[in-house]
């Protein structure tokens, strides 16, 4: 039986806008679809929350396939949706950091990612959940979520990866943490953290990998504790994270746990893939194994 096929576009999704992205973006997935003879339809997103809305109402018309085309945020609202269900997500990535591509090996010229939502196989991978909300790549509190903030209040001006840079070096110099107690499956931890992260894969985009060990697919996060530092010794390790040694950085915990806890004594600022919300004074986490279908290149050849 062959696939309905949904295709969600972002059209500010990625440093680089144009006025015409959308048309352009819309104009390549018709084309594509028409060569194929497939049966699809193409939609564009035009708020926060519409690319979940859209495919809700794909799956409610017996979508198989739904392919998210646009950077991690639009990536996690398809994917939300999709979770626990038999329709598979594949990805179009266009966006500042594009974690979960990279971590499955979607290639970013968007025809050759194309090939693989259509050529390709599925895989299930986990999801984590931090306060309710569904991740599936990195979630965390801490320095990296004051930087998700930022980026978020920036709006779509300059955008892309030097902007992440560039907030981040302001936020070491004024982010002060406060004593968290972290449970994980059970062992209490205090520790004036820089940041926590909750990985379900291991980087956040652009190479920056925060969790080396980190495993889609292990039913496990990897819960990695930053313990605080001068910014100094912060930029002194940073290329540690580029280089997959983050591991080696004094005062760096790496733990796996399938439930997590974290206290902080007053209201949390987190992420999840790069969204930013604000909690309560204690926040959970844990992973939900096996959760959704994404579309993956093969591994036939070579």
């Amino acid at each position: 039986m062959s696939e309905r096929i949904a295709v969600i576009i972002n059209p500010i999704s990625g440093a680089g806008r144009r006025p015409d992205i959308a048309r352009r973006r819309a104009e390549l997935a018709a084309s594509i679809i028409e060569q194929r003879h497939l049966d699809a339809e193409v939609f564009v997103t035009e708020r926060s929350g519409h690319a979940r809305e859209l495919t809700h109402s794909a799956l409610g018309r017996g979508a198989t396939l739904c392919i998210a085309w646009g950077g991690d945020g639009t990536v996690n609202e398809v994917a939300s949706a999709l979770v626990d269900g038999p329709a598979s997500l594949a990805v179009v990535p266009s966006g500042s950091g594009n974690g979960l591509a990279r971590e499955v090996g979607i290639p970013f010229q968007p025809r050759a990612a194309f090939d693989v939502a259509f050529d390709g196989r599925d895989r299930l991978i986990d999801a984590g959940e931090l306060e309710g909300r569904l991740f599936f790549n990195i979630a965390g509190l801490g320095l990296d979520a004051r930087v998700a903030h930022q980026f978020a209040v920036g709006g779509l001006a300059r955008r892309g990866f030097m902007k992440y840079i560039e907030i981040a070096l302001r936020e070491i110099f004024t982010f002060a943490p406060d004593e968290s107690t972290i449970v994980i499956d059970g062992e209490t931890i205090r520790v004036r953290a820089l940041l926590v992260a909750f990985a379900n894969a291991r980087q956040y985009g652009n190479g920056a990998v925060i969790a080396p060990a980190a495993r889609i697919d292990d039913g496990r996060l990897d819960v990695v504790i930053v313990e605080h530092r001068s910014p100094w010794a912060v930029m002194f390790h940073a290329p540690k994270l580029f280089s997959g040694k983050v591991a080696q950085v004094p005062r760096v915990r790496s733990l796996t746990a399938t439930a997590v806890e974290v206290s902080c004594g007053q209201a949390v600022m987190y992420h999840v893939d790069g969204e930013p919300y604000v909690g309560g004074a204690i926040v959970h986490a844990r992973i939900r194994p096996a959760a959704l279908r994404i579309r993956v290149p093969n591994l036939e050849s070579g």
